[in-house]
């Protein structure tokens, strides 16, 4: 076995749909993953065109090696994680390629306890999928069955409400599902806590997912919103962004640092530790250093999130993208998140433009490079354009590059005090980029 990669990523296995990702690669990763199992695994997806296809041939993978399958449709990932837990599923898989666009589509695996599979078992997949044959191939009753969940959206808001300790009426939501996995779960649950919501982008064909609506355009939801708090979801759910009542955006970073305010206050905030990555902004850790709490720092991904919050035993974390884990410390589940917003709303009587002043952003410039080599750290050129850009700042911001784990880009970040000075400095450092590596 090697750490060499050649199908996962940072976040499972994704690439353009029946191009890079082939029904055949679908259909050799379940047998890899299922060869030697025993029980079901849960197979859930997002609306893309692409993913009826890729479950079909993730089932017929699974079945073949003797393992049986349960289909349980469009559903949030947070779905997946909790039906495999609920279920006591061998295996979860969700069908989807998150924030990306249509054409794309992903892998994720999950493992008994509803969490991502480790690198460690996704390599071993993968070593599995290399050596083919011979497969261990049922015959008769040893072939696996496909059975279908028709009430798995219902199962899943019956678990994520039934918690909730406070009354939602009187609150009043603009929700936007990014015409993805969320479009029948998200309106269900706000029903069901009795909030007034008006839902947009739950229209799905296939092919509109993500574009220009949810958590990566949650400025689409400022003009709708009109004065109520907005809540936008990505294409599986997994990522929430919230727009506050005079339409400022809350992303990841503020959102953590409401709960983990809202929850120290209670006593609920274990160990007082909160664990977030390299990309939050400076602000979210000064607010945290005021409140006494300490921030546990990760590489980009939310599997690094998880390992540090069970190894802290942290009940908050999460992303700035909107990635937040809270204390089943599972997966990134958008709608849960939504819900403990809500609930934090509800027992403060606060509404979410007071609750976020609980952080102060710093101006934060993120630019996107294509490049053709993403081996920024040996080019030497640009090593010494990060040296003055951090230089420039005299520890008064910060300054993050990194490579994309998921596409050919390199990612400039820089944080300063104001937005001019950050505008500068990337621009400075990613003139640089672009020269030696596009």
């Amino acid at each position: 076995m090697t750490d060499e990669r050649h199908l996962f990523g940072t976040d499972g296995v994704r690439g353009v749909a029946n191009a890079d990702l082939t029904p055949e690669i679908a259909f050799n990763l379940a047998r890899a993953a299922g060869e030697g199992r025993e029980g079901h695994v849960i197979i859930g997806r997002d609306t893309r065109r692409s993913g009826a296809m890729l479950s079909a041939a993730l089932m017929a993978g699974f079945n073949s090696v003797g393992v049986d399958t349960m289909d349980v449709g469009i559903i949030p990932v947070g779905a997946v994680s909790r039906l495999v837990r609920d279920t006591r599923a061998t295996l979860g898989v969700m069908v989807s390629a998150s924030h990306n666009p249509a054409e794309d589509n992903g892998i994720k695996f999950f493992g008994p306890n509803g969490t991502k599979l480790s690198d460690d078992d996704e390599l071993a997949i993968e070593a599995r999928y290399f050596e083919g044959d011979p497969w261990i191939r049922g015959v008769g009753r040893k072939v696996g069955i496909q059975m279908v969940m028709g009430d798995a959206v219902e199962r899943y808001i019956h678990a994520i409400v039934q918690p909730v300790e406070y009354s939602m009426r009187g609150l009043e939501f603009a929700v936007d599902t990014a015409n993805g996995a969320a479009f029948l779960a998200a309106p269900l649950l706000f029903e069901r806590i009795g909030a007034t919501v008006e839902i947009f982008h739950a229209d799905p064909d296939g092919m509109n997912i993500n574009d220009r609506c949810g958590a990566t355009h949650p400025e689409r939801l400022v003009d709708k919103a009109a004065g109520r708090v907005g809540l936008s979801f990505d294409g599986d759910a997994d990522r929430l962004i919230a727009v506050d009542e005079d339409g400022v955006v809350a992303d990841g970073d503020v959102i953590m640092a409401i709960f983990a305010q809202w929850m120290k206050e209670r006593g609920r905030l274990k160990n007082d530790v909160v664990v977030t990555t390299v990309m939050s902004n400076l602000g979210f850790r000064k607010a945290m250093e005021r409140l006494g709490i300490t921030v546990i720092e990760t590489a980009v991904g939310d599997r690094y999130v998880l390992e540090a919050m069970r190894t802290s035993r942290a009940v908050v974390g999460g992303e700035q993208s909107g990635h937040v884990l809270l204390e089943d410390r599972a997966t990134g589940d958008g709608l849960r998140t939504a819900l403990r917003l809500m609930e934090v709303m509800a027992s403060t009587g606060k509404e979410l433009r007071e609750l976020r002043t609980v952080m102060q952003a710093y101006p934060q410039v993120l630019t996107n490079i294509i490049v053709k080599d993403k081996a920024f750290a040996e080019n030497a050129a640009v090593v010494a354009a990060v040296a003055e850009g951090e230089r420039a700042l005299a520890g008064r911001g910060r300054v993050l590059v990194r490579a994309s784990g998921t596409e050919p880009l390199v990612r400039v970040m820089v944080e300063a005090p104001t937005a001019s000075e950050s505008a500068d400095v990337a621009e400075a450092i990613a003139k640089v980029v672009r020269a030696e590596l596009s």
